[in-house]
């Protein structure tokens, strides 16, 4: 129970596929020919050759697929070492590709919510009620006192089942079977996944007011996935996706003297020093997070900076911005810290710091190998390709993924003014 909640979900999967595969919910239920319905090979990033993974021009989704694969390696490896002898059946039988397999197929299948109780169950008020009864007909108590009894035993129920879930906020992933089979659409999904309490089942329902031609597919939401997840860990990429970001390299890796440039000034080596120790330059070493928790996003272990489409670059990095182009008066009055630049200084400061913020985007779209012009133009002969036979699947993937990326901080570029 210590390990991931993916890894937990793969070796379940693993046992079922390879030594048994009837449910350990009910021993007549096979769930072979689900198991067969199962993909058995991906295509994420987490397979592609260096030439592709070059091809995304990303260096964040780079260094979060290198991530992954020690951080799964790593997981496999504790795994093995805890299983005992060498003829047991998770050593015998789950090689470390069949516990990647299981690991892609819960990333990408898997759904969660804070609900972490069990389905309704009428025995423990049956038992109430007659206790309610038993109380009141042997003479111990009111019919008050009785209710009152009843009541807390209701409301612990739901304090059970569904309060203490959400303010503990803790998460139950499930791989639902035939639901999971159903495809993302972000801006427009057509159909719901619940859990039914009273029926002890999970339900895929067309959402309301939604009209649905026959034949039709149901489209449901992963959540608020950007592309960095939906291509990492389902090997796909949503045109205009709503919910993508850009994750750039920290402050610390910046061409500071070219925004020094553009700015018309240089940086105090002091501010530089403050915002270091307070974190806002990024880190140094990156590190590997070990929990498996973070389910929305990639891991950014290096504190980049993150560029959102609905909001544009982070407000703690413009916070920084404004810290670091300040002049000495500003810095001064502002008592030498920077939690004071949290709002807009002065006008003049503003400027200078957005004209940072949009020097650094500027130098990171120029850095990369092909623009937008003509990334969208290859994607237009990129289908001819694929039917030719002089392109693959995953070279389409890239381009599409790396012009989503650069009509992001195009946008981001323009909005800052």
């Amino acid at each position: 129970r210590k390990l991931p909640w993916w890894a937990q979900l793969s070796l379940q999967l693993n046992v079922l596929d390879k030594i048994d595969s009837t449910s350990d919910q009910d021993s007549s239920t096979d769930l072979r020919p689900w198991l067969d319905s199962l993909p058995r090979k991906f295509g994420t990033p987490l397979h592609w050759s260096t030439s592709a993974m070059a091809d995304l021009q990303y260096e964040h989704l780079d260094q979060a697929v290198a991530n992954q694969k020690i951080l799964w390696k790593q997981t496999y490896d504790t795994i093995m070492s805890s299983a005992g002898s060498t003829a047991s059946p998770l050593r015998s039988k789950v090689s470390y590709d069949d516990f990647v397999w299981g690991c892609e197929c819960a990333r990408s299948r898997a759904f969660s919510g804070a609900y972490s109780g069990a389905a309704f169950n009428p025995l423990p008020y049956a038992l109430t009620l007659f206790l309610v009864a038993a109380y009141i007909a042997a003479g111990l108590g009111s019919l008050e006192q009785a209710a009152n009894g009843a009541g807390l035993v209701l409301c612990g129920s739901i304090l059970n089942d569904f309060v203490l879930p959400k303010l503990l906020k803790s998460n139950k992933y499930i791989i639902c079977p035939y639901i999971d089979m159903a495809n993302h659409n972000s801006k427009s999904p057509n159909a719901d996944v619940a859990f039914e309490y009273f029926a002890d089942a999970y339900s895929l329902a067309i959402s309301n007011n939604k009209s649905i031609p026959k034949d039709s597919q149901l489209f449901i939401s992963y959540g608020p996935r950007s592309n960095d997840q939906l291509l990492q860990y389902y090997g796909f990429v949503e045109p205009n996706n709503p919910n993508d970001i850009y994750v750039m390299p920290p402050i610390r890796e910046w061409n500071i003297e070219a925004i020094e440039k553009a700015c018309g000034t240089t940086f105090s080596g002091g501010r530089l020093a403050k915002l270091d120790k307070a974190g806002l330059l990024g880190q140094q070493q990156q590190t590997i997070s070990s929990d498996g928790n973070n389910d929305l996003e990639p891991a950014n272990v290096a504190g980049g900076v993150v560029i959102t489409k609905s909001d544009g670059i982070d407000p703690a990095v413009l916070q920084a911005l404004r810290a670091l182009v300040s002049t000495d008066e500003e810095w001064e009055a502002a008592g030498e810290a920077i939690g004071n630049f949290a709002a807009v200084v002065s006008p003049q400061n503003e400027r200078r710091a957005k004209l940072a913020a949009k020097t650094a985007m500027e130098l990171e779209l120029a850095s990369k190998p092909t623009s937008l012009e003509e990334d969208t133009a290859l994607l237009k002969t990129m289908d001819t390709k694929l039917g030719s036979g002089l392109g693959g699947e995953e070279e389409k993937v890239a381009l599409l993924f790396r012009i989503e990326k650069k009509k992001l901080l195009q946008a981001a570029i323009t909005n800052i003014g």
